[in-house]
């Protein structure tokens, strides 16, 4: 999908979550996540609403990349919708890596997902993502950082989030 496709005012949700790694990924006791990351993968590049996922160069996917800390991978990806990313996160086989997620990662106390509008067409970084996600971690929902369960809409964080002109 390309930016040309939208007009100037089209908006897409990006999120990143990061998961705090129990193990090794190459240890056995992490074999049955590491099985699960292709299929879950390409089920998300086929999912209606998908837009983008980072993916190290060279790689299939992120989990090589550690932005976040030595035994910390991070998720991130653009969707068209926020019911788009809710459809796959939660009716989708990815729903069993959510139910077994406890084997693999240990538990968070502070947030470990955000989501965050932003233009169509534009391709978040990871630095930018875990801005955002420490802005949710010391602030709390805010139209710029939210969790499905405290979100805005992208008319919602467009209105506030506007600079008056001078």
């Amino acid at each position: 999908m390309t930016a040309s496709q939208h007009d100037a005012r089209a908006v897409h949700l990006a999120q990143i979550n990061v998961a705090t790694l129990r193990h090794p990924l190459d240890d056995p006791r992490m074999a049955a996540f590491v099985e699960l990351l292709d299929p879950v993968n390409a089920a998300a590049d086929s999912a209606p609403g998908f837009v983008w996922r980072l993916v190290e160069e060279g790689a299939v996917d992120a989990t090589a990349l550690r932005p976040a800390g030595e035994d910390v991978i991070v998720n991130m990806s653009v969707w068209e919708t926020q019911e788009a990313l809710w459809d796959f996160t939660y009716r989708s086989g990815h729903l069993e890596v959510m139910r077994r997620r406890r084997e693999w990662f240990e538990r968070h106390v502070e947030a470990h997902l955000v989501l965050w509008w932003i233009p169509a067409g534009h391709l978040p970084t990871v630095d930018e993502a875990l801005e955002r996600l420490a802005d949710l971690q010391a602030h709390g929902p805010s139209p710029r950082a939210f969790t499905f369960a405290s979100s805005y809409t992208a008319d919602e964080a467009a209105r506030h989030l506007q600079v008056p002109s001078p």
